[in-house]
């Protein structure tokens, strides 16, 4: 009983939405000092309000309603027609082949998975290699799965030109045994890309020492000017060996509809539709035809969406950088900053329940995303602009009022 209760302990469910109102009455009791005005901003997550849904999602919906049965209830791995024209603008996307029939599943969420393929490749004592800081979820599956978690250095501020994968810890990952390593590109938290040289070192490390990678290529449409993207799947490393994670919930503010894909390896895909067969069946079958206007956009739709949000990255971070003390690296795509604090007269978890109770605004603590990330917070900047700046304005204030 012990070890099953410490598996779900590990997954730290007190931090999902809406769990904060039962801590509000105790927070607001430690924190008495002046209350800043301004409405709340939730930079936990993006705004679908602020930037509204990929448009014809909702005709997609009502046409999948209208299907009926036929709709509802599709093969395991997802409507096969639906997968037919999504691994064309897959393969065009990402620059090599996705198999409809063999190599691609349709789930619910991107979290969804992410879940089938670590459940699908790990078992308990399996070592994993997961870079830090990098997507909560990662280190928290591999402890309820069981495995044995082989931390990869990601020297994100101190990079320049790459992400700053430490690719001596990777390489020393797998020679002590790590069959499986997982990864955001671009990373949740910081925003940073991986350079064509970080990609291909993964790829002939994977070759080299016979392991699988996960790549979360969740953020990979919303790149900011100048930034170049290399897709693990296209870096001449066996396609056996590789599983993508993509979907459009976030760039595309389709969250609600929860809808995830992961194409690559057939054999781990095969092993996810065994799994989803069990746990969901299947994406929620009308859902799925919303991914019709996924990739499919139309013309300019997601040049207009970079454009709104690098602004908003751009006034935010010359708000940060005047802040005494702050670090913040320029991400390069992706909706996340993620910022380091100056030393405060409170830790930061503290501080982080002081700025959502005294400040209106709600920050993921660093530590979320690795251990070593305790001093820094994420903000997700996919939000209304005006708002999230005046946020960003009461977050210095509250850094200057609890500074050393």
């Amino acid at each position: 009983m012990d070890k099953v209760e410490s598996k779900f302990a590990s997954l730290e469910t007190d931090s999902a939405p809406g769990q904060e109102v039962r801590s509000r009455v105790a927070a607001l009791s430690a924190f008495r000092g002046d209350l800043l005005p301004g409405p709340e901003v939730d930079f936990s997550h993006g705004d679908v309000d602020a930037f509204l849904p990929a448009p014809g999602a909702l005709e997609a919906f009502l046409g999948g309603v209208r299907a009926g049965g036929k709709q509802a209830y599709t093969e395991y791995r997802g409507s096969a027609g639906i997968r037919t024209g999504l691994a064309a603008r897959l393969a065009d996307f990402t620059g090599a082949p996705v198999s409809a029939d063999n190599g691609l599943i349709l789930t619910p969420g991107s979290q969804g998975a992410l879940f089938l393929a670590m459940a699908s490749t790990v078992a308990a004592g399996d070592k994993v290699a997961v870079v830090q800081p990098d997507y909560f979820a990662n280190r928290k599956l591999v402890r309820f799965l069981e495995g044995e978690i082989m931390p990869v250095r990601l020297a994100f501020l101190e990079a320049g030109g790459s992400a700053g994968l430490d690719l001596g810890d990777l390489e020393d990952a797998f020679r002590k045994g790590a069959k499986v390593f997982v990864f955001s590109n671009p990373n949740n938290p910081t925003g940073v890309v991986y350079s064509e040289g970080e990609i291909r070192a993964i790829a002939d490390l994977a070759e080299r020492y016979g392991a699988t990678v996960i790549v979360d290529q969740l953020y990979s449409r919303l790149r900011y000017q100048g930034t170049t993207y290399t897709h693990l799947r296209a870096a001449d490393i066996d396609p056996n060996r590789v599983l993508t994670i993509m979907g459009p919930s976030k760039t595309e503010s389709l969250s609600g509809y929860r809808l995830g894909v992961a194409f690559g390896s057939p054999r781990i895909v095969e092993r996810m539709e065994r799994l989803q067969a069990i746990v969901s069946l299947r994406a929620a079958g009308y859902n799925q035809s919303v991914l019709a206007t996924w990739l499919a956009e139309p013309n300019d739709w997601m040049a207009e969406r970079i454009a709104l949000h690098q602004a908003i990255r751009n006034d935010l971070l010359a708000k940060l950088k005047t802040v005494d003390g702050m670090a913040v690296r320029t991400p390069e795509a992706g909706s996340y900053l993620f910022p380091k604090l100056p030393p405060l007269s409170i830790d930061t978890a503290d501080f982080i329940k002081a700025l959502r109770f005294q400040a209106s605004v709600v920050a993921t603590p660093g530590s979320e995303f690795g251990p070593d990330s305790g001093s820094f917070v994420r903000l997700n900047f996919s939000q209304k602009h005006a708002e999230a700046i005046a946020a960003v304005d009461r977050m210095a204030t509250l850094i200057k009022r609890y500074g050393n």
